[in-house]
């Protein structure tokens, strides 16, 4: 029982800075903070519900649907940030499409942009990729916008 409470307290943020506080209001706070967290999500999920029915409603202009097989409509979308000789590339594809971030690492290869970081993270049918680039001070002005408009053109034609 000590071990779980122990746990549970160093899951749960501290209001004040380490007083003793009694195992009664430890586990009262953990459920009030669950509780919180429990309606945060509620809101968050009803907001995505919203923005996602305002982007059908719109004809889907953000983006493209994407290459998923299992039927789903899933959007793709790409975001090109250059600040200074860094390039930020934002890819969002569905659970099937590893051949466009594949296809994006070719391309940022083959206009000379040195990948020097990529990760990416899953939410429900959609894969975010984050790519982060060095760029010659030569390919900052049009190159960088060639790189944009390339990968705008392969993310947003039909495959």
């Amino acid at each position: 029982m000590k071990t779980l409470c122990s746990r549970l307290s160093s899951l749960v943020p501290h209001q004040a800075p380490r007083e003793v506080v009694s195992l009664p209001d430890q586990l009262e706070g953990a459920t009030d903070y669950i509780k919180k967290l429990q309606t945060n999500i509620e809101k968050m999920k009803q907001k995505k519900n919203r923005l996602m029915g305002m982007s059908s409603a719109t004809g889907n202009s953000s983006g493209r649907s994407s290459c998923s097989n299992s039927g789903e409509l899933v959007l793709r979308n790409v975001d090109v940030r250059v600040v200074g000789s860094a390039l930020e590339v934002a890819l969002i594809t569905g659970l099937n499409c590893q051949s466009m971030f594949t296809e994006t690492l070719r391309l940022l290869h083959e206009e000379g942009a040195e990948v020097v970081n990529a990760s990416f993270s899953v939410l429900d049918n959609s894969v975010f990729h984050t790519i982060h680039c060095q760029i010659g001070e030569s390919a900052q002005g049009c190159g960088a916008a060639r790189i944009s408009e390339r990968l705008r053109k392969y993310v947003y034609d039909d495959h």
